[in-house]
């Protein structure tokens, strides 16, 4: 075959391959025909996030002399959305959620996540992630094909229909939708017993250095920078539409035998825990959802600890189990 025949055969598979992947389009915003958007009042949810832990990224991690967004904390995210207030991630950051029962791979979508977006093209995005053990995440395949030559600006615009599987494409009070039959075959979960949703904010910068990107290696595209204590994607709640009763009943069992003591514990004095399980380690939150510390320990010394509210997560052999312990 000469040269030129083999040139002009790969620029044409080469052309094909991008009208295949430019032409493509996704779900539109709310109200359009075609839609995935779930309101949040939408009988299919039968139960809402009931904890989360939020690790806060930078206002704008090209300017960290902004310091880390602050608007909101991780007590916001439990129950209905657009009912307590939203929790700000900022850039990278993430928030760990988990629930009553363990959500399940049923019939259509599984879970959905809202956003607090103002209107239908102020999108700022997320990955999300799912675990059945709280140490193994798993990502849900995400594509988009926002444009990465221009930086979408601090209050651009961004098109629902280039976005797919990424948490934040429709405004508040609607909630994108996602399918644990998509993430079924995965062996390092169980679809059927989903104990924790992770939601990490997407950096949607353009900028190589701190550009996120999908899972066809697409830069990601979204308003950024967005410098306020506000900033990144913001976490409103997530629905569950699906749930495992019986596995979540076990769930229970196992927390009944987890004792924490003394609790409430006066400042300085040491708090322990034991369970019938062997426990892994302990890390200890924030209300806020800040890490003040991780031990391996079966106990923790508060006395440079300041008075307040906390919630310690004690990971097990079998789950993770989360406790509101108060200093005084």
């Amino acid at each position: 075959m000469k040269p030129k025949t083999i040139y002009l055969k790969l620029a044409l598979l080469a052309f094909l391959y991008s009208f295949n992947t430019t032409a493509q389009i996704y779900a539109p915003a709310v109200g359009q025909p075609g839609t995935s958007a779930m309101h949040k009042d939408s009988s299919a949810f039968i139960n809402w996030v009931n904890y989360c832990s939020v690790i806060r990224g930078y206002q704008d991690i090209s300017n960290s002399s902004l310091g880390y967004a602050s608007a909101g904390d991780s007590s916001m995210v439990i129950g209905q959305a657009a009912t307590n207030g939203v929790v700000s991630l900022g850039d990278g950051g993430y928030a760990i959620c988990t629930f009553q029962f363990p959500i399940k791979n049923g019939p259509g979508n599984d879970f959905a996540v809202f956003e607090n977006s103002f209107d239908d093209t102020f999108l700022e995005l997320a990955f999300v992630e799912v675990s059945s053990d709280g140490v193994n995440f798993v990502r849900f395949a995400s594509h988009s094909l926002t444009d990465t030559t221009s930086q979408t600006g601090t209050f651009g615009a961004t098109d629902a229909t280039k976005i797919h599987n990424l948490a934040g494409k429709y405004r508040g009070s609607y909630g994108t939708p996602f399918d644990l039959q998509e993430l079924a075959s995965n062996p390092n979960i169980n679809a059927n017993s989903i104990t924790h949703v992770k939601i990490i904010d997407v950096i949607g910068s353009v900028n190589k250095q701190y550009a996120k990107r999908d899972s066809y290696n697409n830069i990601i595209n979204d308003p950024w920078p967005t410098p306020f204590p506000s900033g990144g994607f913001d976490l409103d709640a997530i629905g569950v539409i699906n749930q495992n009763t019986a596995i979540g009943l076990k769930e229970n069992i196992s927390e009944k035998n987890m004792s924490v003591y003394p609790n409430p514990a006066n400042k300085g004095e040491q708090i322990n825990f034991n369970s019938s399980l062997e426990i892994i380690s302990a890390t200890l939150y924030t209300i806020e959802g800040e890490k003040l510390l991780n031990t391996k320990n079966k106990y923790i010394n508060t006395t440079s600890i300041p008075e307040g509210i906390y919630f310690l997560e004690i990971t097990t052999t079998k789950n993770a189990i989360t406790k509101k312990i108060i200093i005084r």
